[in-house]
């Protein structure tokens, strides 16, 4: 048997009054798990459970909405908060809430020629998943529920590797391909009918506490392609609509509509040099 660590008295003091003072919030993983199956009884493609009738449907929403509303009276930080109307006003911007979506599911099947139907980008694509998570988390951010909507779109980070804040403004028509890496900041916007690659961080051109009230991440209009790790940084920078922004651009000044920006390494290409195996 191993030799018994003993932990210091004033260590185990600490903890026992963090325990005493912890702040309640339902687990990770029950706020996670509601998503999952909102996300699923909107898209049955993400589950083998399927239901047959009108009344059925309408029942699991009923059912989501209760539990939404038990996840709120659980947040200590929620005590206070009308929480039978918030999760009432949730549900009835359910409906835009599958708009969006949809709008997000055509913007990538008509964007990457790999995707071949609705149930592959639905199934498959961790954009679309990623996005599903955002766009649940951005309506609890507008109706000013606390901490679930970071919990979620973190959850989705863990899952796909794509950070977007519940706080970003996003239209309709949003595409991220691959989308490994990606960051969305807080305070950015970002218009309709944008499409952005992996690696692309739309982040702050400083980190300041003081600046939490103001806008520190970047605007990108509408028809914009920002191409794989391109990072486009300030709250005072916009990129104008129907530009282009190529792999690996650094920017940190605004672009007028329809620019391109593109950034241009020397490359050398010696032919009859290869290495001799031999």
């Amino acid at each position: 048997m191993g030799k018994i660590i003993t932990m210091s008295a004033g260590m185990i003091k600490e903890i026992l009054r963090k325990q005493g003072k912890m702040e309640k919030v339902p687990a990770n993983e029950v706020i996670a798990d509601w998503a999952s199956r909102l996300v699923c009884l909107l898209y049955p493609e993400l589950s083998n459970c399927q239901l047959d009738t009108e009344e059925k449907i309408e029942a699991a929403f009923n059912k989501m909405r209760v539990e939404l509303c038990g996840m709120l009276n659980a947040t200590k930080a929620c005590s206070d908060c009308n929480n039978e109307g918030i999760s009432a006003t949730f549900f009835q911007k359910v409906p835009e809430l599958y708009r969006l979506l949809n709008t997000d599911i055509e913007a990538i099947l008509t964007g990457d020629p790999a995707a071949k139907s609705e149930f592959e980008v639905v199934r498959a694509y961790p954009g679309f998943y990623a996005l599903c998570f955002y766009r649940i988390a951005h309506m609890l951010v507008k109706l000013q529920v606390p901490l679930l909507p970071r919990i979620l779109t973190e959850h989705a980070h863990s899952k796909t590797g794509i950070d977007i804040h519940p706080g970003a403004e996003i239209g309709e028509y949003f595409m991220i391909d691959h989308g490994t890496g990606v960051v969305i900041g807080e305070t950015t916007h970002i218009g309709n009918r944008v499409k952005i690659y992996q690696g692309v961080t739309l982040g702050a051109l400083s980190v300041d506490k003081g600046m939490a009230s103001l806008k520190r991440h970047p605007t990108i209009e509408d028809d914009v392609i920002l191409y794989s790790n391109a990072t486009i940084l300030g709250g005072e920078t916009v990129v104008g609509h129907h530009s282009i922004i190529g792999g690996n651009v650094w920017l940190t000044n605004s672009v007028p509509a329809g620019s391109l920006v593109f950034h241009n390494p020397e490359i050398t290409v010696l032919e009859g040099k290869t290495l001799n195996y031999t």
